[in-house]
């Protein structure tokens, strides 16, 4: 759970110009940092106390396999990944790539391990929605932003 310090640093990129910035450098920027750091250390665990999972996936239109940093909220031995495309109106492509293709390798504490991805709704929905705004004030006001569009949540499963 993010520190004192960490809940205050989380209002700018809840901001319009903060999600603008971060939606346009984040993801050049934390590929590098975690894989540097063994996957310790995300810009935004260590600003806004967001745990930050690499994510392997096939791309939905491409069929290659791609990696990306994305904030993943644990839940038990599962993780959600909060489908918010900071706030915008459409859904961020990484999503459709996971309904697409469900199975997935996610890295986070340095471990690697296969997940099955899948969106979740109603009272399930609700309780991680509110698991995730406890760890990131920002998704209150993302969900905000988007208006009409519903944020998906997609959790993901470990396969045994």
């Amino acid at each position: 759970m993010p520190n004192f310090v960490q809940r205050v640093m989380q209002i700018v990129p809840a901001t319009r110009w903060g999600s603008w910035l971060l939606a346009r450098t984040l993801h050049r920027i934390d590929p590098f940092l975690l894989r540097a750091s063994r996957g310790r250390w995300s810009l935004p665990g260590l600003l806004v106390g967001l745990p930050t999972v690499l994510i392997t996936m096939t791309g939905a239109k491409s069929g290659r396999r791609i990696t990306l940093p994305l904030a993943g909220i644990p839940d038990g031995d599962c993780i959600a990944l909060i489908a918010s495309n900071f706030g915008n109106a459409r859904n961020p492509a990484w999503y459709y790539n996971l309904r697409a293709h469900p199975q997935v390798a996610c890295a986070r504490d340095g471990r690697v391990t296969i997940y099955r991805a899948r969106e979740i709704d109603d009272a399930e929905y609700d309780r991680v929605w509110q698991r995730a705004v406890e760890f990131y004030i920002g998704y209150a006001v993302y969900k905000q932003r988007a208006g009409k569009r519903h944020i998906p949540i997609i959790l993901l499963t470990p396969v045994q």
